[in-house]
């Protein structure tokens, strides 16, 4: 920022402002301003006029401006002069910038805790995006975001922004029930929802949201062993379906073929006995009342052939089990 080294100024301007840097000091060394000095503010600036700890004046437009004693009747008057420019009215001028801070990153510290509101599993959701803003009102986002901090740095907005997320993405989950499955999906959605609770924060703080996207999410460790964990049932529950099965018997089996293999020959003869059972052969449904006719023995054989061809049970299991059902007719 070029500050000239007179002890008074006749041409005010923030140049070649550093891209990092959203509010800058026109001056720290206390310099005075004299009457009639000329006011630079150029594209894409605005300037703050601060005396005494409170905001006096605000320039948001680009162009020149005459800065007189008649719309700032505190500068130095020529008996300041004399004394050797020993004003104890000193005015602070901060340069901002008026253009819209794009591709602000931001995402969360930490996983967002809620109840899937489907299945009322905890979920962890971290997400991950970027956001656009600009300042709407100058005096507001310098008295209650920088208070006077210079240099205010672009990073330092967003790390104050960031902290004010996650509070409202979780209200939002909460208030819209998006089950885990939903989330990506509604990506969109979800953005458009958070841009509307994050406007009214922000503008209190003198800001305006002009763009909000979610790029990304993932669930914690815990959510993600629940998630697997449901989809390895499905997809047991599904197999067990079609191969004609309650999910409840395809648990009976899978678990008896694992005995019979960790157990040898009594295993093998408990899941024997098992196949036997649900097979309709002695002691199963349809004991007592000699072997099956041959359509029901059909459909057992198509429903063994399911279960071995979807590797639910082994080759041996499967026939041992079909000799019994032929053996039955």
């Amino acid at each position: 920022m070029g500050i000239l080294n007179r002890q008074l100024r006749s041409v005010i301007e923030w140049k070649n402002p550093p891209a990092g840097t959203l509010v800058e000091r026109w001056s720290e060394n206390g310099d005075e301003i004299k009457n009639a000095s000329k006011l630079i503010v150029g594209p894409g600036q605005g300037c703050i006029f601060v005396y005494e700890g409170r905001v006096q004046n605000v320039f948001a437009l680009e162009g020149l401006f005459d800065l007189k004693t008649g719309n700032i009747p505190f500068f130095t008057s020529l008996f300041r002069v004399m004394q050797g420019f020993k004003s104890e009215h000193k005015v602070g001028l901060y340069f901002f910038k008026t253009t819209k801070l794009l591709d602000l990153k931001w995402g969360t510290s930490s996983a967002i805790k809620y109840e899937d509101p489907k299945t009322q599993l905890p979920i962890g959701l971290r997400a991950f995006g970027n956001y656009t803003l600009h300042v709407s009102d100058p005096k507001l986002f310098f008295r209650d975001l920088v208070g006077g901090r210079t240099p205010f740095l672009i990073d330092e907005l967003r790390n104050a922004l960031n902290g004010r997320l996650v509070q409202p993405l979780s209200d939002f989950l909460a208030e819209s029930r998006f089950s885990y499955t939903e989330i990506d999906p509604n990506r969109e959605e979800i953005a458009a929802g958070l841009s509307k609770k994050l406007e009214g924060e922000l503008e209190r703080l003198g800001l305006a949201l002009d763009d909000f996207r979610i790029q990304g999410t993932s669930f914690d460790e815990d959510t993600m062993r629940r998630i697997n964990r449901i989809a390895d049932i499905s997809a047991e529950a599904q197999a067990a379906s079609s191969a004609g099965v309650s999910f409840s018997e395809l648990q009976r089996l899978g678990a008896l073929r694992d005995a019979a293999r960790n157990q040898g020959a009594a295993g093998m003869g408990m899941a024997m006995a098992v196949g036997m059972n649900l097979a309709g052969g002695p002691g199963g449904a349809a004991a007592g009342g000699g072997g099956p006719a041959p359509d029901e023995a059909s459909v057992k054989l198509q429903r063994l052939k399911g279960l071995f061809d979807q590797g639910l049970i082994t080759r041996e299991e499967y026939d041992d089990k079909k000799r019994q059902i032929l053996s039955q007719l």
